[in-house]
């Protein structure tokens, strides 16, 4: 990190001639809880160690310099004239100062720099906007909520990038703790910490490096089935308002026939909802075994149920489904169609399942495998 900081501090100077205030923000994962935050659902994200940093420093005029490090890109906008840009990773940060609502009395200079990898599924863009908002509201001293700053970084990825996104990923790489994970009700965004003590296991991600097509319109379908589902349960149930309210004995109930795809997308929401009140017990208790078991069964009612997995990611799911003791769980993490599976393995095997797992899975479909191991850690912060 060390080496970060400095390299950021450096080349701030060295274009503003001013030292600037840096702060960070994780990527987050998920350990389970994937399509209930639409349904007023838990959902189980917590903070990793991969970082959007941000060097930011006042100016004395109105405008705005942006210099990217990743990129090796400079961009120049003013806070009186917050438009989109061309380089979509400016749009961001415009986003961010456009959502604060209010009128900055002075323009900043911005490096940024990040080692959270892109299409990865541990949400840069969302470290990106806490990274931007935390470090503004700082340095301004604004009178803002962590929470405000996550709805902000949620309202810049709806208006100025154009992802109609939930506040999990902000939420979680604001609020992140050391070892803990976060359980947010994402009907009134209240939340719990519980730990997660791996002993002598870590968590791996590993990256299909594939993003089929599918992802939005699946995304919109199911959102879909779920609401006539809701619909049709309100008529016999009025008190039901999303299908955090609705048990598998009211769906029967109502919708007798269970191929029907309104059915089978209800019941794997219902089931993943109660799966993420049981990971919270087992994790309070230490039961490590048991939450890992419950991740397989997500994967599974996302695959065959919910329908939102794809062949790369079922393949990882069920190759390591080989190695019982050595790994506890696995499943696909996400939207789904792509990116990571997140599996908890035992910390000397890791490097084994890497290869074995990375030369099976370039041999069926001629793609290399990423792999990341991420550790729990806090949420955006000052470190400069």
């Amino acid at each position: 990190m060390n080496g970060i900081v400095k390299n950021i501090r450096e080349s701030h100077f060295e274009n503003y001639e001013k030292d600037p205030l840096i702060v960070r923000s994780p990527g987050r994962i998920n350990i389970i809880g994937e399509h209930t935050d639409y349904n007023s659902g838990y959902v189980l994200p917590a903070a990793v160690d991969r970082y959007i940093y941000v060097g930011i420093s006042l100016r004395s005029d109105k405008k705005i310099s942006l210099h990217s490090l990743n990129f090796d890109e400079h961009a120049l906008c003013s806070v009186d004239h917050l438009e989109k840009q061309p380089i979509q990773w400016v749009n961001y940060i415009i986003g961010v100062v456009a959502e604060l609502g209010l009128e900055l009395p002075t323009g900043f200079n911005l490096t940024v720099f990040g080692d959270v990898p892109m299409g990865a599924g541990m949400s840069s863009s969302a470290a990106f906007e806490s990274a931007v908002a935390f470090a503004i509201y700082r340095l301004f001293d604004l009178d803002l909520s962590r929470m405000e700053l996550a709805r902000i970084g949620q309202r810049c990825e709806h208006n100025y990038i154009g992802v109609k996104c939930g506040i999990m990923d902000q939420f979680a790489s604001l609020f992140g703790k050391d070892n803990q994970v976060i359980r947010l009700d994402c009907r009134d965004l209240t939340y719990n910490y519980f730990p997660l003590k791996l002993g002598d296991y870590v968590l791996l991600l590993l990256n299909t490096n594939v993003s089929h097509s599918l992802a939005s319109s699946a995304y919109n379908k199911r959102r879909s089935s779920c609401e006539e589902a809701v619909e049709r349960i309100k008529n016999v149930y009025p008190g039901v308002e999303s299908l955090r309210d609705v048990s598998i004995e009211m769906l029967d109930k109502v919708i007798s026939d269970k191929d029907e795809e309104c059915y089978i997308r209800a019941q794997y929401v219902i089931e993943e909802i109660q799966r993420v009140t049981d990971v919270c017990e087992y994790l309070a208790q230490g039961r490590l075994e048991e939450v890992g078991q419950k991740m397989f069964e997500t994967h599974e009612g996302l695959s065959w149920l919910y329908e939102v997995s794809c062949p790369e990611l079922d393949f990882l799911v069920e190759y390591v489904r080989n190695f019982s003791g050595n790994v506890l769980g696995g499943r696909m993490m996400g939207g789904g169609f792509g990116g990571c599976t997140i599996n908890i393995v035992r910390e000397c095997f890791v490097d084994e399942l890497i290869e074995e797992v990375s030369q099976a899975y370039e041999e069926k479909f001629g793609i290399a495998l990423g792999s990341y191991r991420v550790k729990l850690g806090m949420g955006t912060e000052i470190i400069g």
